[in-house]
């Protein structure tokens, strides 16, 4: 069985109103979040077989900072559009996609769409997975 580890993107901007949700990049305070996560990861023995994440700005900023962390290649991050606000179910397909060798797989993405995932997953009702959040489904 495969182990899915679900992150949410560290704490957005929303310093500058004009600019389009998918393109809004970490805060300070997400600048902090993100390492802390990637180095609790670290410290937990996580390492990805496969690191996905949705395109939006904050996301592909919040998954190079765990790769660099834990050591997985930033150029191997597959980017993967449905993985930004498309549901549940495009959130499956995408994970449905990944290979029997890809035993632990992390997914940089999104509320609500990580929480209901999470929740559907494991049966549980969950608070909602907060920024830089971490659920470690095996």
């Amino acid at each position: 069985m495969k182990r899915l580890v679900l992150i949410r993107h560290a704490k957005s901007s929303w310093k500058n109103a004009d600019l389009d949700d998918f393109d809004r990049p970490l805060s300070g305070r997400g600048k902090r979040e993100a390492p802390a996560t990637a180095l609790r990861l670290k410290q937990l023995g996580l390492q990805p077989d496969l690191l996905l994440s949705s395109p939006a700005k904050r996301a592909r900023k919040t998954a190079k900072i765990v790769a660099e962390t834990l050591a997985y290649p930033v150029v191997e991050i597959r980017l993967d559009a449905r993985l930004y606000l498309q549901g549940v179910d495009a959130l499956e397909a995408v994970l449905a996609e990944t290979g029997d060798a890809d035993a632990t797989v992390m997914l940089v993405g999104h509320n609500p769409d990580l929480t209901r995932l999470a929740e559907r997953l494991t049966g549980e009702t969950l608070d909602e997975i907060p920024t830089a959040g971490v659920v470690d489904i095996r």
